[in-house]
């Protein structure tokens, strides 16, 4: 990249910075303290600010950079990322969002342990959301060190590194002073930009090829290298029996696994009713699946312009995709156009990882600090000390995020979120699902179903061709893969429900009904809802 993209790109950043710092500061001045403010902002947002956080929360560097880069080189097989990551939504609609409002105050603990043993059940689903957050919080630094490898015209690691950390160091100030009320103005910024930047594109792709979109896949294909494979199932997940089984376990787990993530599910939290919720969702989805639908066009877009081997030579993963076709629609390398077109694209995908991040570590702060500190220290908690031991578990958060970041650079983002999915939907939804629906679900299932989903799919990822045994492993030179699927969701998801299962109906304790009927009544009315 040429002087210009850098310096652009990098100010056009550092006035988002600037912005959502001093919003930051706004809010921080204007905060009492209390555990509802720094968690769930009060309660005061609106359904349609809810539905723009939310889509500003999910719209990740996943989404923007990986999916594309995805379909830019294997082509239909990349799309199914964008097709399951919006059906997912209708999980979320059906069966979650307002049953989730009216049962909890701020964490998935607080769904699950109104009818259970608070302590095992805190500190089970809380060691689960924080396992969550942080592998879903790599994704994202991993999308920044790419983005900013090309930004400064190479692979420094040196660069890579230090843009990491100050992901990192940013994530921390926004959650530590703002709260949810800054996180959640910084997630709304964030979605009107990304929508912005990628209808701009997906208008400048559909133009290049005359609005004729067959025209467009028909020169993609023939870039590709493939032919027409590259418009048919297989290309990725087509190749044996291993590879259909990865793609039915990666489609499972991105379909359930935005029921389970804790910073999806604790933006419920911060709208006033249940109905709220769900009209927060409607939104979110009509963002979400008009945004989805153009990740389609710049990813086709990218292989029709760019070429696959374009994009692979700059990031082997793809992540890439997205900036390099922006400097072609902008006039190419060296023109005015491509320059402010690639540094708006930058700048957007940046604040993408920034308002994401700052999501994530919310959550999973507050997952440390009202699951398990507030358990371990029982009646002696108190809101005050709770929000700041939530503020220093960021920081804990962030360091941890950053050195997996570091190690995991090289991996695509859309397939890293993956296994977060994965992981939510085999040790989260079993629990939360057996808890809105099941009777006669007691305490020892709701432990057994988190730990029963939790560890095998950690352990079944640690023995995956992802950590080891091929050359684009985390440890190429180490060979411990017993388990030939890169995600693990067919064998954990099933493993987290049978888990639940056995440990209800060996359960020695009598399954509570009274506490059964008031979660339903309430779950279904809202009566008592905070």
């Amino acid at each position: 990249m040429t002087g210009n993209h850098q310096t652009l790109a990098l100010l056009l950043f550092s006035v988002f910075v600037a912005i959502t710092l001093g919003m930051t500061t706004w809010v921080s001045r204007h905060r009492h303290g209390s555990a509802e403010e720094f968690y769930a902002g009060g309660r005061l947002f609106s359904p349609m600010e809810n539905g723009f956080a939310i889509a500003g929360d999910y719209m990740s560097a996943a989404s923007f950079l990986g999916i594309s880069g995805l379909i830019a080189l294997f082509g239909y097989d990349g799309l199914l990322y964008s097709v399951g990551f919006l059906v997912a939504w209708l999980v979320v609609l059906f069966l979650v969002a307002e049953l989730v409002r009216n049962c909890g105050r701020f964490t998935l603990a607080d769904v699950v342990a109104s009818r259970m043993r608070e302590r095992p059940v805190r500190i089970a689903a809380g060691t689960s959301s924080v396992t969550v957050s942080v592998l879903y919080l790599v994704a994202q630094m991993v999308g920044a060190g790419s983005l900013v490898a090309l930004l400064l015209g190479g692979t420094s690691e040196a660069a890579r590194t230090w843009t990491v950390i100050g992901v990192g160091a940013l994530m921390v100030v926004y959650v530590s002073f703002g709260g949810m009320r800054a996180t959640t103005w910084i997630q709304i910024v964030k979605a009107v930009l990304l929508m912005g930047g990628a209808i701009a594109l997906t208008v400048l792709v559909l133009m290049r090829f005359h609005g004729d979109f067959n025209q467009l896949l028909r020169t993609a294909a023939e870039r590709s290298g493939h032919g027409n494979a590259f418009l048919a199932p297989g290309l990725k997940y087509g190749g044996d029996w291993t590879a259909r089984l990865d793609f039915m376990s990666l489609g499972l787990a991105l379909v359930l696994g935005t029921a389970g993530l804790p910073h999806i599910l604790s933006r419920f939290y911060t709208v006033p009713t249940a109905r709220a919720a769900r009209r927060s969702v409607v939104w979110s989805i009509g963002l979400i699946g008009g945004f989805y639908l153009m990740t389609i066009v710049l990813g086709f877009g990218a292989a029709a312009i760019i070429g696959p081997d374009a994009v692979r030579g700059s990031n082997a993963a793809g992540n890439t995709a997205v900036p390099l076709l922006a400097l072609d629609l902008g006039g190419g390398a060296g023109s005015t156009g491509g320059t402010v077109l690639f540094a708006v694209v930058a700048a957007i995908a940046f604040a993408t990882i920034l308002a994401v991040v700052a999501g994530i570590t919310l959550a999973s702060s507050a997952s440390v600090a009202h699951d398990l500190y507030a358990s371990l220290r029982g009646r002696h908690a108190k809101p005050r000390s709770e929000v700041a031991v939530a503020r220093t578990a960021a920081v804990g958060i962030g360091v941890v995020a950053i050195a997996l970041g570091l190690l995991a650079r090289d991996l695509n983002v859309a397939f890293l979120v993956g296994l977060a999915f994965a992981v939510a939907a085999s040790a989260n939804l079993p629990v939360l699902l057996y808890s809105l629906f099941w009777r006669n679900f007691t305490t020892r299932g709701a432990v057994w179903s988190v730990y029963g989903g939790l560890v095998p799919a950690l352990v079944l990822v640690v023995l995956s061709p992802v950590v080891s045994g091929s050359p684009a492993s985390l440890f190429p030179g180490v060979d411990l893969q017993y388990f030939p699927l890169e995600n693990p969701g067919l064998v954990s998801i099933p493993l987290g429900f049978l888990a639940g299962w056995l440990g209800t109906v060996t359960s020695p304790q009598p399954p509570d009904e009274a506490r059964h009927a008031e979660t339903e009544v309430r779950a279904l009315t809202g009566a008592g809802a905070v």
